[in-house]
C-alpha cells in the first residue's frame, strides 16, 4: 500500500513553496499544542479559531507583510477550512449541546509530531533499551502467558530502536566533528578533547559503552533468547500467540515471522551492534585525529604566543648588545654570536631599495612582569612533557630490547598516561618508528583507543 492511498492528494499543498507554508505549519503546531491538556484530539470549534487567530496577529505584529482587509477571526476560519480540504482537521457535532468540534485526523496528528521532531529532536537514551531487553527476559512471570505480545516482539522492537538510534548517530556525528574546525582559540579546543576525555563528548553513546556497559547485560540476553528458542513449549506457545495476535493465514506464516523475529534480533545483538559500534569509534578517532591537526595548526598560527617570543627575542638581543647578563636567558636559550664572515657570504639585494624619508618605530619597553612571563610560557615548552623527543625516549624505554611494542602494553593508570599513549602514536612515524593501527579497540582507564602496534623501523633507531 502507498502511503498516499491513505491521505488526501493535497495533503501537503499547504506546506508547499508557494504556499504561505510558514503560517500553515505554525498553526497547525499550535492546533496540536492546544490538544496537549485534552483527553483526546477534539475540541471546540471556537477555542480553535480563537488560537489560530492570536497567533496570526503575533505573526502579523512581527512581520511586514499586510494581512489584509480581513479580520483575524477571519483569516482564522480560512486557515481551519483550508486545513479541513487538506486533511489535517475535520468537523464533527457534539450528540449532547450540538456544538461544532474540531478534531485532529491520524494523519494531521502524525504531520504535526513530525514537524515537533523536526524543530526539537529528541535525544534517545540508548542504554534504555538495553535495560528494557534485559528486564522483560529475566522477569518470565510476566510473559509467560503470552510469550509473543509481551517477550519477543517488544525486544525485537527495542532491539530494532537502539539499531536505528545508533545508526543515526553514525550518521550525524560527522556534523559534530566538523564543530572541531570551528573552534576559534586553543583553550575551546582543549575543552572539547578534555570533554570527550571526560566522557561528555556523546553522553548517550558514553553511557552505553561506558558507564553502563551493554556487554554486561548482552551475554545473559541471549542465552534467554536462546533459551527460548531452543525450549520446544515456549517456542510453540510463541506461534500460537503469534497466530493469534497478528492474524496470520496460518501456523507455518506464523512460525516464520517468529522464526525471523528471533534470528533478526539475536544478530543484531551478537553481529550488527559491533559494526555499528566499530563504524562509530573509526569516526571518532577522525575526530581525536583532527582535534590533533587543528591543535598544531592553532600552536603554530597563535598571534599571542607568536607575539611573547618576538617580545622575548627583542629583548634578548637588546641585552646582548649591551653586554648585559641576564640568567633567565642563560637557561632558555644558548646564544653565540657569528663572528667570521667573508665575501661569499654576502648577498646583495636584486632591487635597490631608496629610502626617502626616515621613519621612527617606537620599541615599547618590557616591564619585569613582562619578561617573567615570557621566560615561564618559555619554561612550559621547553617541558612540555608529550614533546616528540620525550615520546622518542618514552616508546624505547617501555620497548626495551624487543623489535616492537603494542598499545596494551603502555601503561594506563592516569588520564596522562593516555595522553602520552595518543602523543607516542602520533610522533611515531616522526620519530623513526612504523606505526601499525588494526581494528580492535582497547579500553584504557575509561577511555577506548584503536589499539595498534609501534615497531622499530630499523636497527638504527636507537635510544
Amino acid at each position: 500500500m502507498n502511503a498516499f492511498d491513505r491521505i488526501p492528494n493535497n495533503f501537503f499543498n499547504l506546506l508547499a513553496g508557494n504556499s504561505n507554508y510558514r503560517i500553515n505549519s505554525g498553526c497547525l503546531l499550535e492546533v496540536y499544542e492546544l490538544f496537549e491538556n485534552e483527553i483526546s484530539y477534539r475540541i471546540s470549534r471556537d477555542s480553535v479559531r480563537d488560537t489560530i487567530a492570536s497567533y496570526l496577529m503575533t505573526v502579523n505584529e512581527n512581520s511586514e507583510t499586510d494581512p489584509g482587509d480581513m479580520s483575524p477571526n477571519d483569516r482564522a476560519g480560512a486557515v481551519i477550512r483550508s486545513f479541513y480540504e487538506a486533511g489535517w482537521l475535520s468537523e464533527e457535532t457534539d450528540d449532547v449541546s450540538y456544538e461544532k468540534q474540531i478534531v485532529m485526523t491520524e494523519a494531521g496528528i502524525a504531520l504535526a509530531e513530525f514537524l515537533t521532531q523536526l524543530i526539537s529532536p529528541s535525544k534517545e537514551e540508548y542504554s534504555s533499551y538495553v535495560f528494557n531487553i534485559y528486564n522483560r527476559l529475566i522477569n518470565r512471570e510476566q510473559w509467560s502467558s503470552n510469550p509473543y505480545t509481551f517477550a519477543l516482539k517488544p525486544v525485537y522492537y527495542d532491539a530494532k530502536k537502539l539499531a536505528d538510534s545508533l545508526k543515526k548517530l553514525s550518521t550525524s556525528i560527522r556534523s559534530i566533528i566538523e564543530k572541531v574546525v570551528e573552534e576559534k582559540t586553543l583553550e575551546e579546543l582543549t575543552n572539547n578533547l578534555m570533554s570527550y576525555c571526560e566522557g561528555s563528548f556523546i553522553k548517550e553513546y558514553s553511557r552505553l559503552i561506558k558507564e553502563q556497559k551493554i556487554h554486561i547485560y548482552r551475554p545473559a540476553i541471549l542465552k534467554e533468547l536462546e533459551r527460548m528458542r531452543r525450549d520446544t513449549d515456549i517456542y510453540e506457545l510463541i506461534v500460537i500467540d503469534c497466530f493469534d495476535s497478528e492474524g496470520c493465514d496460518d501456523e507455518a506464516a506464523a512460525e516464520q515471522r517468529v522464526h525471523g523475529l528471533f534470528e533478526t534480533t539475536i544478530r543484531f545483538l551478537s553481529d550488527d551492534y559491533n559494526r555499528i559500534t566499530n563504524d562509530i569509534q573509526k569516526k571518532i578517532n577522525i575526530y581525536l585525529n583532527l582535534a590533533v591537526g587543528r591543535a598544531r595548526f592553532l600552536l603554530s598560527h597563535d598571534e599571542n604566543t607568536r607575539g611573547s617570543v618576538q617580545q622575548v627575542l627583542k629583548q634578548m638581543v637588546e641585552a646582548f648588545d649591551k653586554g648585559d647578563d641576564i640568567p633567565a636567558y642563560g637557561e632558555l636559550y644558548e646564544l653565540y654570536t657569528q663572528e667570521f664572515i667573508d665575501t661569499a657570504s654576502l648577498r646583495f639585494p636584486s632591487k635597490q631599495k631608496v629610502i626617502r624619508s626616515a621613519a621612527v618605530t617606537e620599541i615599547p619597553e618590557m616591564t619585569q612582569a613582562d619578561l617573567d612571563r615570557a621566560a615561564e610560557q618559555q619554561r612550559k615548552e621547553i617541558n612540555n612533557p608529550y614533546s616528540k623527543e620525550k615520546m622518542k625516549d618514552y616508546v624505547l624505554a617501555l620497548m626495551g630490547d624487543k623489535t616492537e611494542i603494542t598499545a596494551d602494553s603502555f601503561p594506563a593508570e592516569r588520564k596522562t598516561d593516555i595522553l602520552a599513549v595518543l602523543s607516542a602514536a602520533a610522533y611515531a612515524g616522526q620519530n623513526g618508528f612504523e606505526l601499525t593501527p588494526d581494528d580492535r579497540y582497547i579500553e584504557r582507564n575509561g577511555s577506548e583507543i584503536r589499539s595498534f602496534t609501534i615497531s622499530r623501523r630499523d636497527k638504527g633507531v636507537k635510544k
